[in-house]
């Protein structure tokens, strides 16, 4: 199908509206068999699928993964160890040249002081992320990856592969010995950051400065190579046409196919709010329907992870009944979606609460999905 072409015919077409019913009912029971689909039936479910039965099917999928009784969450705390970053990325509110009155860089021992209140509070795991500052590089990551290894029992899921590949230019060394420099020095695992949509067009508007979709995809790829498990994400709803999104969901799957290292996808909406991209924000509709789709399309990947961080708490509880298996972390920190905005927070009684309203039985996990606390 030629890029932007629609398969959708108007409803006053008799013949188009028989043809596109027994197209989409030939497409339910593809998918309801488990088979794979195609790039072009994953736009054909994108633009025409009534909503529910993309959630309908969305749950058949995840049911073969998962028991539909149960949520599963996390409690970390998401330090952003420095905010000064030269990609400068459009769509980006977080932020700062190095000369900015609020610029900053957390010392190691403040970033210790925020791990020891992290793991009062329960957390179990640690996402450092940062922005490309020049004066931080491989060292300044391994002295802190070890310090926190040294002190507390957390697993440290930090470092997306734009920051990997910044401390490769920094330090003059491969991302193969980035990664394994990092692994010693107590690395577990990496978050999917600085995918956005992995569609050169797409990163040559939003984000010029930042490495491009091979990049990623070659520096998870030896993440994986290497031991170390990561997550994929896809941020939807700035400028990025259906057939792009589809384009990185491919993308993904092909890398998981590869080497089979992604342990779940997240999918999140783009926040225009102080950002010099700007738009307007993308409906909640639209994510589940994106969401739907990912999880009927990524066949190969276990989890999918509802966003209620950026879409709020109704919607991320609604995701539960689109394919969502689990819903993230209760962010005991989080800056960079609340730099453009929106600042929805959860505690863990809330998180609680919230799973059981939708029915569902709320399971702790940690970062490698083992349960740690059942809320029966």
């Amino acid at each position: 199908m030629p890029k932007g072409e629609s398969l959708y015919l108007p409803s006053s077409s008799a013949f188009g509206t028989v043809f596109l019913m027994e197209t989409l009912t030939g497409l339910y029971a593809k998918i309801e068999a488990g088979s794979r689909i195609t790039d072009h039936e994953a736009l054909v479910l994108m633009r025409n699928a009534p909503l529910l039965e993309l959630g309908r099917l969305a749950q058949n999928r995840m049911c073969r993964f998962h028991n539909s009784a149960t949520v599963t969450f996390l409690i970390d705390r998401n330090i952003n160890y420095t905010n000064i970053c030269t990609n400068r990325c459009r769509f980006c509110a977080f932020y700062r040249d190095s000369a900015a009155p609020d610029a900053y860089l957390l010392t190691h021992e403040q970033i210790l002081e925020k791990v020891a209140e992290a793991v009062a509070q329960g957390a179990t795991q640690i996402m450092l992320q940062g922005g490309l500052n020049p004066g931080v590089g491989l060292e300044y990551a391994e002295r802190v990856l070890k310090k926190i290894k040294a002190a507390f029992p957390v697993l440290l899921h930090s470092f997306s592969p734009p920051e990997i590949d910044h401390f490769a230019k920094q330090s003059g060394c491969s991302p193969e010995e980035v990664l394994h420099r990092l692994k010693d020095a107590g690395l577990d695992s990496l978050p999917g950051g600085g995918a956005e949509i992995l569609s050169d067009r797409v990163r040559q508007a939003i984000s010029p400065h930042k490495i491009g979709a091979k990049r990623w995809l070659e520096i998870m790829e030896c993440a994986h190579h290497r031991g170390l498990p990561t997550t994929a994400t896809m941020m939807l709803g700035s400028i990025e046409t259906l057939e792009e999104r589809i384009e990185h969901l491919r993308a993904v799957r092909d890398l998981q196919d590869k080497t089979g290292g992604f342990r779940a996808f997240i999918p999140w909406t783009f926040t225009a709010g102080n950002t010099e991209l700007g738009g307007v924000a993308t409906s909640s509709i639209d994510y589940l329907r994106t969401l739907a789709v990912s999880r009927i399309y990524l066949d190969n990947i276990k989890n999918i992870q509802g966003s209620w961080v950026t879409q709020g708490i109704d919607i991320g509880q609604m995701s539960l009944f689109f394919g969502a298996n689990d819903l993230g972390s209760i962010m005991l920190e989080e800056n960079v979606v609340r730099a453009a905005g929106v600042a929805n927070r959860i505690t863990e009684d809330e998180m609680v609460a919230l799973i059981r309203r939708a029915g569902k039985t709320p399971l702790q996990r940690n970062t490698q999905y083992e349960i740690v606390k059942r809320y029966d």
